[in-house]
C-alpha cells in the first residue's frame, strides 16, 4: 500500500475512533435531565396527583406525570448549561457532558428550552391551565431564581431555592383537581423543609468542591459547626411538618405512625451529625435523607390504599 494511503487510512481510523458513538450521545442527553433527581420529582408529583380530590382519566394522569418529568429534566439541562464553568472544577460534576467536552453548550441550552416549552404546552392542552402554570413557574424558579440569582450569591441558596423542588407534588395535585388545595401546601412544606438538611449534609462532605468553585454553601461561608446546627434545627422543624397531612385529614393514623418512626430515625442522624464532625456522619445522613423522603411519600400512598380497602 502506498504511504499516502497508509496515512489517509490511519487518519480515518483515528477520526472514527474519536467520533462518539450514537448510544453515548443519547446517554449524554439523558444525563442532562438529571435522572436521579427526576425520579424523586416524578414520584412526589405522582403522590400529589393520587392524594388530590378528583379522578383524572389514566391518560390524563400519564400525560401530567410525563410533562412533570420533562419539565424537571428541562430545568436540569438548563442548569447544567449555566453551571458548566463551576461544574468543570468540582469533582462531583466534572464528568458531566458539558465540562467533559462531550457536548456543545448550545446543544444543551436548546434541548432544555425545547423540553421546557413542550412540557408546559402539552400540560396546558391536555391537563389544565393551573398545572401548566405551576410547571412553568417551577422551571423558571429553578433556572432564574435558584441557578442564576441565588446559587452563587448567598448561603441561603438552598433555603430559598429549595421551593423549586417542593412544587412537584403541588403540580400533581393541580393536575388532578385543577386547583391548589391545603393538601398541596402540606406536601410542599414537607419537601421545602427537607431540602436544607439534605443539601447541607452533602455540602459538609463536599465542602472542598464548593469552596474551589466559589459557591457560597453554608459550610464554606459560616463554617461546619454552624452548618451542623442548622441541619439539626431544620430537621426538628421537618419532623412535625410531616404530620401536617394527618392534622388536615389528608391521611390517617397509619401514616402518622410511619412519619413519627421515620422522623425519629432522621433525628438520630441529625444529632449524630451535630455531635460528630466526621465526613462519614454527614455522608450517612445525606443518603438517608433520600430514603427518608421516599418512604414518607410511600407511607402517604400506603395510607391512602389502606383507607380505600377499609
Amino acid at each position: 500500500m502506498p504511504l499516502a494511503h497508509t496515512h489517509a487510512g490511519a487518519a480515518l481510523t483515528t477520526a472514527a475512533a474519536e467520533r462518539p458513538e450514537p448510544r453515548f450521545r443519547l446517554r449524554d442527553y439523558a444525563i442532562l435531565l438529571k435522572p436521579r433527581v427526576m425520579s424523586l420529582v416524578v414520584f412526589t408529583a405522582m403522590v400529589g396527583l393520587v392524594l388530590a380530590p378528583g379522578q383524572p382519566s389514566p391518560a390524563v394522569a400519564v400525560v401530567a406525570i410525563l410533562c412533570i418529568a420533562l419539565g424537571a429534566g428541562a430545568a436540569g439541562a438548563i442548569n447544567m448549561w449555566y453551571d458548566r464553568d463551576i461544574d468543570r472544577v468540582m469533582t462531583r460534576t466534572m464528568s458531566r457532558p458539558l465540562p467533559a467536552g462531550r457536548m456543545q453548550p448550545g446543544q444543551a441550552l436548546v434541548f432544555g428550552i425545547s423540553l421546557a416549552a413542550a412540557s408546559v404546552a402539552v400540560m396546558a392542552l391536555f391537563v389544565n391551565a393551573v398545572a401548566a402554570g405551576l410547571l412553568a413557574l417551577t422551571i423558571a424558579y429553578y433556572v432564574l431564581v435558584y441557578t442564576v440569582w441565588l446559587k452563587r450569591r448567598t448561603p441561603q441558596n438552598i433555603v430559598i431555592g429549595g421551593a423549586a423542588g417542593a412544587f412537584p407534588p403541588a403540580i400533581g395535585w393541580a393536575a388532578s383537581s385543577g386547583e391548589i388545595g391545603v393538601g398541596a401546601i402540606a406536601l410542599f412544606a414537607i419537601i421545602f423543609l427537607w431540602t436544607p438538611p439534605h443539601s447541607w449534609a452533602l455540602a459538609l462532605f463536599r465542602k472542598s468542591d464548593y469552596d474551589r468553585a466559589g459557591v457560597p454553601m453554608l459550610p464554606v461561608v459560616a463554617g461546619e459547626a454552624a452548618t451542623r446546627r442548622h441541619i439539626l434545627a431544620y430537621t426538628c422543624a421537618l419532623v412535625p411538618a410531616t404530620l401536617l397531612p394527618f392534622v388536615i385529614g389528608l391521611s390517617g393514623a397509619p401514616y402518622a405512625i410511619a412519619a413519627l418512626v421515620l422522623g425519629g430515625w432522621l433525628l438520630m442522624h441529625a444529632v449524630r451529625v451535630w455531635r460528630d464532625a466526621s465526613a462519614q456522619a454527614a455522608r450517612a445522613m445525606f443518603f438517608f435523607t433520600i430514603l427518608y423522603l421516599f418512604l414518607i411519600f410511600v407511607a402517604l400512598l400506603g395510607d391512602r390504599a389502606l383507607a380505600g380497602l377499609v
